[in-house]
């Protein structure tokens, strides 16, 4: 479609267009049907009119009056006697005043016997006109015409009397009738496809202006559209500016994410420069603080890596799982690194807990928790991780560690990304706790943290109940 205007406009114009048809079509059938009825009224009338005018003893004589009366210059009525060829009246004189349309009727008058009295007109053309069968309306071919004829039998006169009337009479009369209606709808069509042009001109001003607003924004602005719309363009009005705030939010994650991982990733960069270059000049102890170095600048790019898929992931789908296999396989791969500092692994509570969630993501999610757990826990700590349900059967994964915890101020900051609050003597890149919130999130969980009375940090997910 490439115009809604002109669709809107050629499809209404052709059903205006064919609407003015059909109904010049119904009229001239409608007009057609009732004139019918009155000329076949006005062919009865007349014949018992004719009928009622004869004298008790019908001669020749009235006979040729009577087709006098009727003769018109061009069209005589002209009489038969004895059933022979027809007679020429004594008086030819035609009337002073006649109408044209007269030449499209007939008369038609014959004995009993169905021998011809009188004729007007076209019925007397080569083979006289048929004569009447029966009383009543007909329709006859003669001589390349069609008519329409009354007929009646006159019993005081022992006569049989026919009017009849062209079938183009009628068909003219209808013509014109329809033609006359015809010529308003014609004069007013154009008119009424400005007027069509103009309210629909009009009615798609709203488009318009919305669009306008759209195409002629910089690529930077994000306000909100403040247009009054009307109520069928309430739902897209709506729709661009929940486009737009997300839109918003996703530069702003954007930006501030390219920000921070600039940031992050140029510290281990430079130090890891300042490493190697001692490392060239002598320095043995050097290349242990670079390959250290290394390690953290791997973990920075393997979690930003994280956070970039889960932004541009939508939600997955949760399935049924159980929690116990999930968190005994990613202990059993971390084991390694807490035992080569010392440390302790422990797991408690149940050995069936399942969950609505994504295998995948909790399985991130838990090797975060349990990594960073590790991580800030110094050699020969302890790190507990506990499967269990509240007291409204809500599924609660526990990790304790036995760390130096976090500031009760930063608490609720220390999710953010980047952001570090514990010993900055560890390595890290401060994005653990923000995955694991997120990923929290989509699985419709909540994250807590909250310091052990003794020390250490504990951290709580709690998933909704099945």
């Amino acid at each position: 479609m490439t115009s809604i205007r002109y669709y809107l406009l050629r499809t209404l114009a052709l059903v205006l267009i064919v609407a003015g048809g059909v109904a010049v079509l119904a009229a001239y059938l409608i007009t057609d049907h009732e004139l019918e009825e009155v000329l076949d009224t006005q062919l009865s009338l007349h014949s018992r009119i004719v009928a009622g005018q004869l004298p008790d003893d019908v001669q020749d004589a009235d006979l040729t009056r009577l087709s006098q009366a009727l003769s018109i210059p061009d069209y005589p009525a002209e009489t038969y006697r004895d059933g022979r060829a027809p007679a020429v009246g004594e008086d030819g004189a035609s009337p002073r005043l006649y109408h044209e349309e007269e030449r499209k009727l007939a008369m038609g008058i014959w004995n009993a016997d169905k021998t011809p009295r009188l004729l007007q007109g076209k019925w007397t053309q080569g083979t006289p006109f048929p004569a009447p069968e029966e009383e009543g309306f007909r329709w006859v071919d003669y001589a390349g015409q069609r008519w329409r004829v009354f007929s009646m039998y006159d019993d005081r006169h022992d006569l049989w009397l026919s009017m009849g009337q062209r079938s183009d009479f009628q068909h003219e009369i209808v013509a014109r009738i329809t033609w006359n209606n015809m010529i308003p709808m014609l004069v007013l069509l154009p008119v009424m496809l400005w007027l069509m042009n103009r309210i629909i001109r009009r009615g798609l001003q709203p488009i318009r202006r919305l669009s306008n607003q759209v195409q002629g924004r910089h690529a930077r602005d994000l306000r909100h559209i403040e247009l009054d719309v009307p109520r069928e363009l309430a739902g897209l009005h709506r729709s661009l500016n929940d486009f737009i705030d997300r839109l918003g939010d996703t530069l702003e994650r954007e930006r501030r994410f390219t920000a921070d991982a600039a940031h992050e990733l140029r510290t281990p960069l430079a130090a890891l420069r300042i490493h190697l270059d001692n490392a060239k000049a002598g320095e043995t102890a050097s290349l242990q603080k670079a390959y250290t170095g290394i390690e953290r600048l791997q973990r920075v790019v393997e979690q930003l890596l994280v956070l970039a898929r889960l932004d541009r992931t939508p939600d997955t789908q949760a399935t049924s799982i159980d929690l116990y296999p999930i968190v005994i396989d990613l202990m059993a791969d971390l084991w390694p690194l807490a035992h080569d500092r010392g440390q302790r692994l422990t797991l408690e509570g149940l050995h069936q807990l399942r969950i609505q969630a994504d295998e995948t993501e909790v399985g991130i999610l838990f090797r975060n928790l349990l990594d960073n757990a590790l991580r800030y826990t110094p050699e020969g700590g302890h790190v507990e991780v506990e499967l269990g349900e509240t007291t409204q059967g809500k599924a609660q994964i526990r990790v304790r560690d036995s760390g130096p915890g976090i500031p009760e101020d930063l608490l609720e900051e220390v999710t953010e990304r980047f952001r570090r609050a514990a010993d900055q003597r560890t390595t890290g890149s401060g994005l653990g706790l923000s995955i694991v919130l997120e990923l929290a999130q989509r699985q419709h969980a909540t994250l807590h943290l909250r310091n052990r009375p003794e020390h250490g940090l504990e951290a709580t997910i709690t998933w909704q109940a099945p």
